[in-house]
């Protein structure tokens, strides 16, 4: 499978069968406005099969962006069909309060290129449910906000981790310098069994270590 980062919590993942794309933004220029800097690229001449948004904030569900007539599946919950086959969205808030400050939020959980995803989106409750947990199951490769805030923070983001059973975590949502606002990404680091920084915005599974879990996997910033 080839990943490659975008920024905030934007991914394709790109198969010899399909690609999904998970979580883009649009045009975040307002964001200016409110004293806050996100100077990302575009997201342009992107195509997809399968287009996922885990929640209805504007830095997520910019279906737009998006090329190729994908099927979208946004902010729900319950068993999916896709063109990628069954999709598990797993019903979550984005905060420690019920979904009251923030609203809901949906994780995703999938097979692809022979790998269990889980694309957390901007999950925020402090731990993982039970039920939360046994929807997830195990996984090979997570996806997990680590910037705190409005999400979970790295060490939180560590444990979920682990619950999992994932063998390797790409961190997102988190400051860059290409984004002047939450935590950096290295709370985060400093609770994973091992790291390995990519050197580009994109990588092959196939070329990972199989150290851990969970390994930390870091792409460069878009």
């Amino acid at each position: 499978m080839h990943v490659e980062w975008y920024g905030q919590a934007a991914f394709a993942l790109t198969t010899k069968e399909a690609v999904v794309f998970v979580d883009p933004f649009g045009d975040m220029s307002a964001l200016a406005g409110r004293g806050m800097r996100f100077d990302y690229p575009p997201i342009e001449g992107v195509r997809a099969d399968l287009l996922l948004v885990t929640h209805e904030h504007v830095d997520h569900n910019a279906t737009a962006a998006i090329g190729g007539d994908p099927q979208i599946l946004r902010s729900t919950a319950g068993r999916l069909a896709s063109p990628i086959g069954e999709v598990i969205a797993v019903a979550s808030e984005h905060d420690g309060a019920a979904g009251t400050e923030r609203g809901p939020n949906t994780i995703f959980v999938f097979d692809l290129g022979g790998l269990r995803v889980a694309h957390f989106g901007d999950f925020g409750q402090p731990a993982l449910r039970d039920a939360q947990a046994a929807a997830i199951g195990i996984v090979d490769l997570a996806f997990l906000p680590v910037g705190g805030g409005p999400t979970i923070d790295g060490e939180q983001a560590a444990v979920i981790a682990r619950r999992i059973g994932a063998r390797w975590v790409v961190p997102m949502h988190y400051r860059t310098h290409r984004t002047d606002f939450l935590a950096p990404v290295d709370g985060f680091l400093d609770h994973v069994a091992g790291v390995h920084r990519v050197g580009a915005s994109a990588f092959d599974t196939d070329g990972l270590p199989a150290a851990g879990p969970p390994l930390a996997i870091v792409p460069d910033t878009p």
